[in-house]
């Protein structure tokens, strides 16, 4: 089973080798991650910038916004990555097009830090807000916190009537022929 999506923004190719082969899934989950978010993102158009489902909600704009700041935010505090200022991370004005070339082109700076980092660098650990924990824990609580904003968005997308592109497998939008989502106990049980 294949998925493919209408944009991929970090080919497999573009994704440089880990010089741990046990950390090369980082890599390739942090640009996968990548491009799924830009999927969702690019379902949005600038006039849905200012939407939210609820007056306590978040609008699309705020959530992000928000990507692209705490994103730098846990790679250059949490992580000790190298990143560019804050003032320069979101375009000087908010659009679609603009805030998803900059999320990409962030992450595509990230991979050879990544790729380059050493067991020991992984394993070390480092403040998190008010606790110490290792990088490696740091990381995939991003790459967790990214999922959580992506669902957001796409709970928008629903809410929008607007279709939901896939992200792990099929949705009620978009499937293939070979597809073979989980919905019952009969396909729980495969091994």
């Amino acid at each position: 089973m294949a998925m493919t999506y209408p944009h991929t923004e970090i080919a497999d190719a573009d994704v440089p080798r880990a010089i741990l082969p046990f950390a090369q899934h980082i890599l390739d989950t942090y640009a996968s991650e990548t491009n799924k978010v830009a999927a969702i993102w690019h379902s949005f158009t600038d006039a849905d910038l200012t939407f939210r489902p609820h007056e306590r909600a978040s609008t699309v704009g705020d959530i992000l916004k928000h990507q692209v700041l705490s994103e730098r935010r846990f790679f250059g505090e949490f992580l000790g990555a190298p990143e560019p200022p804050a003032a320069e991370l979101l375009p000087p004005a908010l659009s679609i097009g603009e805030v998803t070339s900059r999320y990409v082109h962030l992450a595509r700076a990230r991979l050879p830090t990544l790729a380059a980092a050493t067991e020991s660098w992984w394993l070390e650990q480092v403040p998190f807000f008010d606790v110490r924990r290792e990088r490696i824990w740091v990381f995939w609580r991003r790459v967790l916190h990214t999922a959580h904003h992506r669902t957001q968005l796409s709970v928008y997308l629903r809410l929008m009537n607007r279709q939901v592109p896939p992200t792990y497998g099929p949705t009620a939008d978009v499937t293939w022929q070979g597809a073979d989502p989980t919905r019952s106990a009969e396909a729980a049980a495969r091994r």
